[in-house]
Order: C-alpha cells, then sequence, then structure tokens
C-alpha cells in the first residue's frame, strides 16, 4: 500500500497546532532510531570488546568501527532508495525495526570477536533499513519554514539517547559480564521499539509537491554549492563526533583511571539534555530570521573551541569544561544541520537515495577516525588528534559562512 507520507499535489495544510503530532511522533522515533545505536557503539560495545579482546582491544574496536560504518554506508543508500521507488516509507521502517531489534537481542550470543563482527554488521543494516527511510520521511512531510524547528527537535535524538546510555549502565543492570550485556541490550530493543511505534501508528498530515522552480538569478549561487557546502562542512565537523563517539570511553578513563561507566554516561546525558532546549531556540531563530546558515557557523566553530581546550587542558575540570562546550556545540550543530539539509536537497523523488549520500557524512568519519586513533593516540596522546579535529571543525565554519543566505 502507498504510503501516506508522500507528498500529494493540491493539498496546502497551514503550520499550526496540527503540525505538532507529527513533528513530536518523529523526533520521538527518531530518538528511539538513536537510542539504539548511541548507548551501545559508544559504551556496551566498547566495554564488551575489552572484555573479550582485553589489551587489544583498541585495534579490534577500530575493525569493528570500520566494518560497520561500510555496512552502515552502503545499506543506508539501498534502503533509502528502494523507499523512493517504492512510495512506502512506513513499511521499510517497520520491517527495520524488527530486523534491528532481533539482531541486538542475539548479539550476547556472539562470545567471540568475529561472531561478534557478523552480528553488529547486520545489525548495522538492518537499522539502516530504519534509518535512510525515516530520514526522507521528514522531508516528505515537513515544510521550509519548519526545518529548523525540526532541527531542534531533533536535538532530542541525543539527549534521549544518552540518557538510555545512563539507564543502561546502571550497576544494578549488571550481573557478570555475559548477564550483563544481555540485559542491557534488551532494555536497548525495548526502548527501541516503544519510541518508534506511535510514529508507524499514526496517518501524518500531508505537504504539497514543491512547486515549479523560479527562473534562475544570475547572480545566484547554483543550488548544488550550498549542497556541496553543507555535505563537506557535515564531514569536517563529523570526523570529531566519530572520534569521540567511539573512543570516548577510553579518553575519560585518561584523565580519570577511576571513573565508572555510568559516570560517563551520567555527564553525556546530561549535557545532550542541556542541548534540547538551546537547539530549539537556535532553530527557532533560524526559521524566523531565514537565517539557516549562520548559526551552523557559530557552533562549528564553538567545536573547535571545545576540541582546543580538551586538547590543551591543564587538568580535569577545565579537560571536562572544554568536553561540556564540545558536547553541547556538537549536538546541536548535527540537529540543525539535519533539518537544514532537507532544505538544500534538489530533488524530492529521489530524497531517500540523496539523504543516503549525505549520510555517507556521517559513515566515512567512521572509517577514517580509527586509523587516525590508532596513528596518533599511543605516541602522541589524545591531544593532539583533538587539535587536528579542531582545525577540521575551523574549516568546516569557514565553509559555512561562504554559503549566501537563503
Amino acid at each position: 500500500m502507498a504510503e501516506a507520507a508522500i507528498p500529494v499535489a493540491g493539498h496546502h495544510p497551514g503550520p499550526g497546532h496540527g503540525d505538532w503530532p507529527f513533528l513530536l511522533c518523529y523526533a520521538l522515533a527518531w530518538a528511539g532510531a538513536v537510542a539504539g545505536y548511541g548507548p551501545l557503539l559508544t559504551l556496551l560495545l566498547p566495554l564488551r570488546v575489552a572484555e573479550l579482546a582485553g589489551p587489544a582491544a583498541v585495534p579490534w574496536l577500530a575493525t569493528l568501527t570500520f566494518i560497520g560504518a561500510v555496512s552502515a554506508s552502503l545499506t543506508n543508500i539501498a534502503w533509502g532508495w528502494a523507499s523512493d521507488h517504492t512510495a512506502n516509507r512506513r513499511g521499510w521502517v517497520a520491517a527495520g525495526l524488527v530486523l534491528s531489534c532481533a539482531l541486538l537481542l542475539a548479539m550476547p550470543l556472539a562470545t567471540t570477536l568475529p561472531a561478534l563482527i557478523m552480528v553488529v554488521v547486520a545489525w548495522q543494516a538492518a537499522l539502516n533499513m530504519v534509518l535512510g527511510p525515516l530520514a526522507a520521511w521528514a522531508g516528505d512531510c515537513v515544510p521550509d519554514r519548519h526545518k529548523g524547528v525540526l532541527g531542534g527537535l531533533l536535538a532530542f535524538a541525543p539527549a534521549w539517547s544518552g540518557t538510555m546510555g545512563a539507564l543502561v549502565t546502571l550497576p544494578g543492570l549488571h550481573s557478570g559480564p555475559g548477564v550483563g550485556f544481555a540485559t542491557r541490550v534488551s532494555v536497548l530493543a525495548v526502548i527501541v521499539a516503544l519510541s518508534i511505534l506511535p510514529l508507524l501508528l499514526i496517518s501524518p498530515r500531508l505537504t504539497p509537491l514543491p512547486e515549479p522552480a523560479p527562473l534562475p538569478d544570475p547572480g545566484a549561487a547554483p543550488r548544488a554549492l550550498p549542497v556541496r557546502r553543507m555535505w563537506l562542512a557535515r564531514l569536517l565537523v563529523q570526523l570529531a563526533e566519530a572520534t569521540l563517539f567511539a573512543f570516548i570511553a577510553y579518553w575519560f578513563l585518561t584523565i580519570d583511571p577511576t571513573m565508572h561507566a555510568a559516570t560517563m554516561a551520567r555527564i553525556y546525558g546530561l549535557l545532550l539534555a542541556l542541548s534540547v532546549p538551546l537547539a530549539l531556540v537556535v532553530g527557532h531563530w533560524a526559521d524566523r530570521r531565514a537565517r539557516p546558515w549562520r548559526p551552523l557557523a557559530a557552533l562549528a566553530g564553538l567545536v573547535a573551541v571545545g576540541l582546543v581546550i580538551m586538547a590543551l587542558a591543564p587538568g580535569k575540570a577545565v579537560a571536562l569544561a572544554g568536553y561540556a562546550l564540545f558536547a553541547l556545540a556538537m549536538a546541536v550543530f548535527l540537529a540543525l544541520h539535519a533539518g537544514q539539509t532537507l532544505r538544500v536537497l534538489p530533488r524530492p523523488d529521489r530524497r531517500g537515495r540523496d539523504l543516503g549520500l549525505f549520510n555517507l557524512t556521517n559513515t566515512f568519519p567512521s572509517l577514517i577516525v580509527p586509523w587516525l586513533a590508532v596513528g596518533l593516540v599511543p605516541t602522541l596522546g589524545f591531544g593532539a588528534l583533538f587539535l587536528v579535529l579542531a582545525a577540521c571543525a575551523g574549516l568546516a565554519a569557514l565553509l559555512l559562512l561562504s554559503i549566501r543566505q537563503a
């Protein structure tokens, strides 16, 4: 059955209270999908790999991250393309939800590192059956005038993920290495299902097909130019996000060897929770002023500043302050960038595929940073790595500043 979310010509809903049910259910669904991989990849899998690999944990985690990123990159494009051609976003999201939750529950059965890698790769493919069509679904239903608010709501996703990370790392959920991991991924599977089901059960409103494009303005920049700069800017910022995403647990232990995983998760969750109202305010400002790029450029600059502080910090307190700035700016940047990306994509009928190509900015860094970390951290420490990443974030800020206002 054709998905009702695909735009229908002649239907012109106005902004108002009728927009909010879809926006809120969508934000919850996206948050559930992110909670499905956030705590797992940042906390649970690194600790599980450490249990199985011992001193060789970093190389094994780098290998797992690399192979998983390849799987995510290819399958996100494939599932987005499939949802474009079948006009059924909802069906793909539902199928991906069932498969990803089943593989999540099967993960504790993998008791060797090669087996764990195989299950994680399959799970990445199933999870992207949710993420690819789900990302395009927002573009089908949310007009440009709400893209900033949509981005602000998407900031709820990493905050929810951080909260779930704190929940699943509570000491009470741990009753032995294997049993504790099984309990925690089971809790994650339930959370993911309960978060996505409301969106699958509602009937989202429709938006009109895009009106014919106006005649080109000879003085205006080509439409492809903002797309390319948005893509490259996100790639540069995501290098930092992917590094901290994969190795944050190890960095925390370098500044405080006694820090428990639950403490790490609480710090991460608190900062992400604080990012939600900030993202909503900034996103609303961008909508009202029709200036979507300036907040993104400022946030990329703050990411760079936070990384510099982390790299040069003389002690734990300053390091954590730098991390707080980094985490807040990063969470708001990624949320608002996701919303504004829908503004610049040129073809609604290829939205799923094009967002899959944009998703490469999320997965390419995961192919790069493991080897960057392995090359720099053992000899020069995390400080050198953070300075390299700060330079990348600074370049992203300059790219975004160079985009002409819409």
